[in-house]
């Protein structure tokens, strides 16, 4: 099968005028993609994308078309996709603009989820079911082991993964039927008044979820306000995650989540810069006896952070307690890939990102692969869920008494629909020529 063309979008949804997705550190973001549609000499289209809030997507796409000329005219083996990947990181002159990092990176991810999508397409197999029926040694191909092997080394992630190989199947089996525990944070939005944060941590609770997030950081007496509100709503048997998107210095996080511990907060997540790898040890240092009954308050980063470098330095300095992998911000499948296998490898719990458009869909399958093929756990995962923008794909996610529904449909579900394609595409679709 060979590529014959591909087509970039750039798709934006005008999510600010509701303040949906709305934090501390980013007030009025309108959820957009790049969007990648590759077409093959077979007769199958794949579709990728990456994630941004707004201005930035054309720079995304510029990024994507101009790596081009390593994916048109491109034969796919699906044996050899990780060396895919690897040519379209390792170029030396786009991969000076990172490396392996910033919008490069992300343009990258955009193609590497197309072409797995297409190589799912082309197997007839949902994205977690293809990926969890390859062997351990294929698999481990398929990662850029540049980096890892001081943490990880490819013989050990063999064994790891043989190790999990027993009971694959009663596993796909379970969580078929059972679904992947879920939590919300469309209940939280910052930019949501305290009677809107209520209502809808009412409705969460009451639709399945045993877990919800807040936005936090951008003034304490307002957070302390609005978690009373929420805790009120739900009552204590229910965990309140905390996000403050990056808005605190190292000694501000500390302070400012010990004056919300009484509250239980269930974790802190991107307290700090994600770049700040010793940072965020210092703040999960400063919070390990900080709950309410003496216990830890978790820390959880990981949407905005680079590569597959950063995650093993973040392990490897025991700085966080969960693992948030993004389907769209590091390098596509192959390196979250690579991420999963390092949280098993550290014994820590992935809980993805999935705040943004497509990022459930993209998501859903890493989770549900893992749990079949990596980890063999759910203790201490959940993945996130917003109930926005689901109405644009073709194979939307299923959320059913606060679990993820197993998708079952070929492919990585990242496929839009035509008419959004038409009618959100900026600057000259429909949505945007009205302002």
């Amino acid at each position: 099968m060979k590529i014959t063309g591909m087509r970039v979008h750039d798709i934006r949804f005008p999510t600010s005028r509701t303040l949906d997705g709305s934090d501390a550190m980013n007030p009025d973001p309108d959820y957009s993609a790049a969007y990648v549609e590759l077409i093959t000499d077979g007769g199958l289209t794949g579709y990728g994308l990456t994630f941004t809030i707004g201005r930035g997507n054309d720079v995304c796409v510029a990024a994507i078309e101009a790596m081009r000329s390593y994916v048109v005219g491109q034969a796919l083996d699906p044996l050899d996709l990780g060396e895919f990947a690897r040519r379209l990181t390792h170029d030396s002159q786009l991969r000076w603009l990172g490396p392996e990092k910033g919008v490069m990176h992300l343009a990258a991810a955009a193609i590497i989820n197309a072409v797995w999508d297409l190589t799912a397409r082309r197997a007839g197999l949902p994205l977690w079911r293809l990926l969890a029926a390859y062997s351990p040694e294929h698999l481990v191909d398929l990662v850029d082991w540049r980096y890892l092997t001081d943490a990880l080394s490819p013989a050990a992630a063999v064994d790891l993964l043989t190790d999990r190989a027993v009971g694959r199947e009663q596993r796909a089996a379970e969580i078929t039927d059972a679904g992947y525990p879920a939590y919300t944070t469309s209940a939280g939005w910052l930019g949501y008044d305290d009677a809107k944060v209520t209502r809808l941590a009412k409705e969460a609770v009451a639709d399945g979820f045993d877990m919800i997030k807040l936005k936090v950081g951008a003034d304490l007496e307002d957070d302390l306000r609005r978690f009373r509100a929420a805790r009120a709503a739900v009552g204590p048997g229910v965990r309140i995650a905390v996000d403050a998107n990056q808005r605190w210095d190292v000694p501000v996080a500390i302070d400012w989540m010990k004056r919300l511990a009484p509250l239980d907060p269930y974790w802190i997540e991107e307290p700090t810069s994600p770049d700040e790898v010793l940072g965020h040890a210092a703040i999960r240092a400063g919070l390990r006896a900080a709950g309410p009954d003496g216990g830890p308050i978790r820390v959880a980063t990981g949407e905005h952070v680079h590569n597959r470098v950063m995650f093993k330095q973040l392990l490897q300095a025991d700085a966080i307690d969960v693992v948030q992998i993004d389907a769209c911000r590091v390098g596509g499948v192959t390196e979250n890939l690579a991420i999963l296998l390092l949280a098993a490898a550290f014994g820590k719990p992935v809980c993805p990102h999935a705040g943004g458009v497509g990022l459930c869909e993209l998501v859903q399958h890493f989770s549900f692969f893992d749990y079949v093929a990596v980890s063999g756990a759910l203790d201490g995962r959940h993945l996130e869920y917003v109930d926005h923008l689901h109405e644009h794909f073709v194979d939307p996610v299923v959320i059913r008494d606060g679990r993820y529904r197993a998708p079952e449909r070929p492919g990585f579900s990242a496929q839009m629909r035509e008419d959004t394609l038409t009618r959100y595409a900026f600057p000259n679709g429909p949505e945007w020529r009205i302002q």
